[in-house]
């Protein structure tokens, strides 16, 4: 049995641009700005740890939820002209439903946002289980969310492979144990060490590369 564990933002989809606007639009609504380099070092990361480095440790936990879910709010209405489904995926997610793989989603945004984007892109039924990690305590680099999607699909960490994105995300997918191939459409590779495999598209893999990285991790 083979669990499949997909970040969605970066690996399933192109949202960089939806997130980078809705985080655009919030710091200019508190008169502040932000650049494409300070986003891209948090992005994968919740949002709560992100406000909170931003906004300091004096405010409330109840005003950076608010605060949260407006950046949310704004991406879901920025991600309806702003987001694709990257080259791959359709073809990896079918192949998956093929041989019998449990497949996740296992995001560290909201599951609300994870909802919109299946959904928008017609792909909500090669999935088992759709995990948010902004549910639970901490977030990734944390291994949290992973060991959870892997509980929600019935599979062990050892017999799942995580595909991320984002620095947090492999050290997380490194801290459950779990293999992780990195794509680089939000880093180069010289961010994304500690996968197992990186690659610039799911497209240019070989038929059996899911298999080999899990087995490989496995030492078998």
């Amino acid at each position: 049995m083979i669990g499949i564990l997909w970040d969605m933002d970066g690996v399933i989809a192109d949202t960089g641009e939806a997130h980078f606007l809705a985080w655009q639009i919030l710091y200019g609504e508190r008169g502040q700005s932000i650049t494409y380099d300070e986003f891209a070092k948090t992005f994968g990361m919740s949002n709560l740890p992100i406000l909170r480095a931003w906004l300091g440790d004096g405010v409330p936990l109840e005003t950076l939820q608010v605060i949260s879910a407006r950046k949310e709010e704004l991406f879901r209405e920025q991600a309806r002209e702003h987001t694709r489904l990257l080259p791959g995926v359709l073809e990896w997610l079918e192949r998956g439903r093929a041989r019998g793989y449990r497949q996740a989603v296992a995001s560290s945004g909201p599951l609300s946002n994870v909802v919109a984007l299946v959904t928008a892109l017609n792909i909500p039924d090669y999935f088992e289980a759709l995990v948010s990690g902004a549910f639970l305590p901490r977030s990734k680099p944390d291994p949290a969310v992973f060991i959870h999607a892997a509980g929600a699909i019935g599979v062990p960490p050892h017999a799942c492979l995580v595909i991320e994105d984002s620095t947090a995300g492999i050290q997380a997918a490194q801290a459950a144990g779990i293999a992780c191939l990195a794509v680089m459409t939000t880093h180069s590779a010289d961010k994304l060490t500690g996968a197992d495999l990186i690659v610039d598209s799911l497209s240019e893999l070989p038929n059996d590369a899911f298999e080999r990285l899990i087995a490989a991790k496995r030492g078998g």
